[in-house]
């Protein structure tokens, strides 16, 4: 295990403002059925047909929650990827997201801190439509240059 070489993602050096990501993501059962199962949410507007068929959504929709999964999925592996963290988001839902949809997510950095060693991203994700479906800003750190693993990295193991 300590010989194996992890990829990090972009350090803070190798950002730059205007540099943008792009995921093209869907919605399927299997993904909303592991989300509701791993927290235990059974809100029937994300569930089930005939409650949603009742509503002005129509059919279920995608929680919330899970387009911020996605959101957060490709800051950890992709801009700027492993090794990052998101310390903050402020992210909006102008409108709805039914199941089995296909949502562009746009990230765009737009200010690098590198005394602080953080990045401001700006993320967008739009329908098949063309219609803005998430909106909103994230911090992340990015990853960190490690230092070497030597024998003094071990001492706390036994």
């Amino acid at each position: 295990m300590l010989d194996k070489k992890r990829k990090l993602g972009k350090k803070i050096d190798e950002l730059k403002v205007g540099e943008v990501y792009e995921k093209v993501c869907e919605v399927n059962d299997k993904d909303l059925l592991i989300y509701m199962g791993l927290t235990d949410d059974a809100n029937p507007l994300y569930l089930q047909h005939d409650y949603a068929s009742q509503t002005p959504f129509q059919r279920p929709v995608v929680p919330p929650v899970m387009l911020q999964g996605m959101i957060s999925q490709a800051v950890s592996m992709h801009l700027p990827g492993p090794g990052s963290h998101l310390t903050y988001q402020e992210i909006t839902y102008p409108k709805h997201v039914h199941h089995y949809e296909t949502v562009t997510f746009t990230y765009k950095i737009e200010k690098i801190l590198d005394e602080e060693h953080l990045i401001y991203i700006s993320v967008q994700g739009e329908d098949s439509s063309g219609d803005v479906v998430v909106h909103g800003t994230l911090h992340v750190v990015p990853p960190y240059e490690p230092g070497s693993l030597n024998s003094i990295s071990l001492e706390n193991f036994y």
